[in-house]
């Protein structure tokens, strides 16, 4: 199947879109991929891109298959930290898009922590931005409570996690809560279904902090809890039972990684076992129902060009949980350094970014396997974020 692409343009406020067909349908399932243009993560580390383009977003529209696509433009967010930098509200309606870096002049050759987390009304035709918020230094991985009452960020340049009181589509800050050292790098938070236990991955540092929610606010526990490599992208199952983190290792070789499982049913968590997903696990995401399990690993495929270990494919990696722990089911072959997977709500579709491509790839989901459907959506930058809206 070719791919499909958004021929039309319009020009709105200060962002300009390319939309196809954005339904009036109460039962879309919206899949949202943050595209960063001004960072170049090709060749090994990040380097800054001369006179970029502005960064874009791209919403996908699974009502229907092939799913609609809407090509926002000018909305800055970047590759530096988690795919998880994006986050949809649990009743579908609004985004949030963090800004973690920018480059602060046109002649500089490197980035400098951000603080703005833009603020998206997806039900607008096309979606427009409607606020943004200031966080701490650099907003990474956020996530939002099941109610959708509060959202929590990681800042990542200052070792805190911000909480937000969320009110239709108003942000307050109403906590900042230190977990590390800004050298230590807090890059992700996941939160229980219950809003009452929140894990955060403390990546330079190499372990999982826990904040618990007493009645009135989110308190950080002492205890640092002990992962495999450096903790990155992290997840609570939708029964609350465990907690999952992808290590990254050193993040550089062609050693295998793994995830750690971290049980949530006792009086203090721990971790229980180690589940090996291949190299360097940049991100990983759970099925809406919590049994199937996506990761996508960059098995060298992010090395510097000529280093003697880089490889030109990556890998998804499909596993299926069993009990306390996770089993691999699949692991299928992908073009070269993938950011970011998501599955949509309904769960029947998972996506892929791949930014050395600058697409996102489309499988079918079939019982504890996955297939590709052929489509492969071009997108306007180097995917770089994704979140899933909730089924409707």
């Amino acid at each position: 199947m070719k791919p499909v692409l958004s021929p039309t343009c319009c020009l709105f406020l200060v962002i300009v879109s390319s939309w196809v067909g954005f339904p009036e349908s109460s039962c879309a399932q919206l899949v949202v991929s943050g595209n960063e243009n001004k960072l170049d993560a090709s060749g090994g580390d990040p380097r800054v891109v001369p006179n970029p383009p502005p960064d874009t977003l791209t919403i996908l529209d699974f009502a229907n298959f092939p799913p609609a696509i809407t090509h926002i433009t000018n909305i800055a967010n970047s590759v530096i930290g988690p795919p998880s930098n994006v986050a949809v509200h649990p009743n579908g309606r609004m985004a949030l898009v963090a800004s973690s870096i920018r480059i602060p002049s046109s002649t500089a050759t490197n980035w400098v922590p951000d603080n703005r987390i833009y603020i998206l009304d997806l039900k607008q035709r096309p979606p427009q931005i409607v606020g943004e918020v200031a966080s701490g230094l650099q907003p990474s991985g956020m996530s939002f409570t099941s109610d959708g009452r509060k959202v929590l960020v990681a800042n990542r340049a200052e070792g805190t996690i911000s909480v937000f009181a969320v009110d239709g589509f108003e942000l307050k800050q109403i906590q900042s809560i230190k977990v590390c050292e800004p050298a230590d790098h807090v890059s992700d938070v996941a939160i229980a279904p219950d809003g009452n236990l929140a894990l955060a991955s403390i990546k330079v540092g190499g372990y999982v902090a826990a904040l618990r929610f007493d009645g009135r606010e989110f308190v950080a526990a002492k205890r640092k809890i002990s992962v495999s490599g450096q903790p990155y992208r992290i997840l609570i199952t939708p029964d609350g039972s465990l907690g999952l983190v992808a290590g990254l290792g050193i993040g550089k070789g062609i050693d295998v990684d793994q995830m750690s499982i971290i049980d949530l049913r006792g009086r203090e968590p721990r971790t229980i076992d180690h589940v090996p997903l291949g190299t360097v696990p940049e991100s990983i995401e759970l099925s809406p129902d919590g049994r199937l399990l996506a990761a996508v690993v960059m098995d060298g495929s992010s090395l510097a060009p000529g280093d003697p270990l880089r490889t030109e494919k990556a890998h998804l990696v499909i596993l299926e949980r069993k009990g306390i722990t996770f089993l691999r089911r699949q692991r299928l072959e992908i073009p070269p350094i993938p950011s970011g997977v998501v599955f949509t709500g309904d769960g029947r579709y998972l996506v892929v970014q791949c930014s050395s491509t600058r697409e996102l790839l489309v499988f079918e989901v079939h019982g504890s396997r996955v297939q590709a459907t052929g489509t492969r959506i071009r997108v306007p930058g180097m995917p770089a974020s994704i979140r899933a809206g909730p089924k409707q």
